[in-house]
């Protein structure tokens, strides 16, 4: 067990973004290191501005967090993830869950 970073996800927040990531593949390789470690990796990484290469040794090695970063990108998982963040927050405010309106500026 490593010692937490301040970035690293509560069990709450967890629990609300585990539905939103990719399930392991049947017929692949099993996973060596958790989600959520590479999540907590992530965020780690764009809360501290560092280079993908310089995560500490206790987190699982900078390629496999990148590959994940990137494959959740091209298929749409983090957009999700940010959709149902978005909801969930305008619902906490007290307003509809989709915004009724957009502004665009040029």
């Amino acid at each position: 067990m490593r010692a937490g970073y301040l970035t690293d996800l509560s069990d709450a927040e967890w629990q609300f973004i585990e539905p939103y990531l990719p399930k392991a593949r049947s017929d692949g390789r099993p996973r060596k290191h958790p989600l959520r470690e590479i999540l907590d990796s992530i965020f780690y990484l764009a809360r501290g501005g560092c280079a993908w290469r310089l995560l500490p040794k206790d987190l699982p090695p900078w390629k496999t967090v990148y590959h994940y970063f990137r494959l959740w990108r091209l298929d749409g998982t983090w957009e999700r993830i940010n959709r149902a963040l978005r909801e969930k927050l305008r619902v906490t405010h007290g307003r509809e869950a989709q915004p009724s309106a957009g502004v665009i500026d040029s």
